[in-house]
């Protein structure tokens, strides 16, 4: 169900529509847009009495929500999500382009500021390295944990990027919120439902990246449950799937994005380097991302992937990091998007 507030309503009116739903033993999820705030119910396994919500003051119409992923449809909230981050202009969703580059594993303090030196030059505003790997095989790099981390945050202070980076499990996930901007759910714990939760119980934001062969319903569902805890800065990562197709490593599915586009107001970014497996492929993806309504690009950049510890075969090189940054600069205002250089920090943020 959504509860439809008027455009008038006053705060204290929402607040009270919110006390009516949790006294029916129901979750409210209030979502301002920029006309009016929608409050989503979840938690009911029936039809909830209309006429008692419609009645209270303030309210202008209550909906009934068919779909099963309720608070990322477009049905509770019309507008597109934009998740900002306190301190920077720097934001997912909306009209500005989101570009995140970095290693797959942050190795050592020489190689993670060497790459950040190249991308903050090139005018990233989000910096992304692993510290928690899950490898297929239990003998390859899995990351060096809470060190890389650190390493981060001081590459956050000095080049002004914001900072994302995966969570395995409960422990790195503390960790990870603790010391990162934005919690990455990877492609094998898209339906770690515990984690999903946990997740959704922190003030974080989270982006999480499409299953191996997860549909488009499922992937909205893994959103769902962060949602459903209360976190509503979600961002959705295509990073291709599992086909018959033997020519990359996955097939990475642009369709996606218009398909999404239509019935969530989640932003939805674009990982090309693992969609393809390909460094020849990246950029020519960046590129189609862009032009097919994507709210942001992530690739994986490493100064020396000929020795990468993982995943060097589709790391770019930062001079091809930067040729895809004036490349993306040329394509945005064809789709009516802008791509920002660079990154201002607010002095209270210093």
């Amino acid at each position: 169900m959504l509860v439809v507030m008027k455009a008038q309503a006053t705060p204290e009116q929402i607040e009270a529509v919110c006390a009516h739903i949790t006294q029916l033993g129901l979750r409210p999820h209030p979502l301002p847009g920029a006309q009016r705030t929608a409050i989503g119910i979840t938690g009911n396994r029936g039809e909830v009495d209309r006429g008692n919500l419609e009645s209270l003051p303030g309210v202008a119409e209550v909906i009934r929500v068919s779909k099963a992923y309720k608070l990322a449809s477009r049905d509770v909230k019309e507008e597109d999500t934009v998740i900002r981050f306190a301190g920077t202009d720097a934001t997912i969703g909306g009209e500005e382009l989101a570009i995140v580059g970095g290693p797959c594993s942050i190795e050592n303090r020489d190689q993670a500021f060497a790459i950040a030196t190249e991308l903050a030059a090139a005018g990233a505003q989000f910096f992304r390295g692993g510290a928690y790997k899950p490898r297929t095989s239990p003998y390859a790099f899995q990351g060096l944990g809470l060190e890389a981390l650190k390493l981060m945050a001081e590459i956050r202070e000095k080049f002004g990027m914001r900072i994302i980076t995966e969570a395995l499990d409960k422990e790195s996930l503390e960790l990870v919120a603790e010391w990162a901007d934005v919690i990455q759910i990877g492609a094998r714990n898209m339906q770690n439902f515990s984690l999903l939760r946990m997740a959704g119980r922190l003030s974080k934001p989270v982006l999480i990246k499409r299953g191996l062969s997860a549909t488009m319903e499922e992937f909205l569902m893994a959103a769902e449950y962060v949602m459903s805890e209360g976190n509503y800065q979600v961002i959705l990562c295509e990073r291709g799937v599992r086909t018959f197709s033997d020519h990359a490593r996955n097939t990475l599915d642009l369709s996606i994005v218009p398909a999404l586009k239509r019935v969530s107001h989640l932003p939805i970014v674009i990982d090309p380097s693992h969609g393809t497996g390909r460094r020849d492929s990246v950029l020519p993806m960046a590129r189609a991302a862009v032009a097919c309504g994507a709210d942001g690009v992530m690739v994986e950049v490493h100064n020396q992937p000929e020795i990468a510890l993982s995943d060097g075969p589709q790391s770019i090189y930062p001079e091809q990091f930067a040729r895809m940054m004036n490349e993306i600069e040329q394509i945005a205002p064809v789709v009516g998007r802008r791509l920002p250089r660079g990154i201002h920090v607010a002095a209270t943020a210093r």
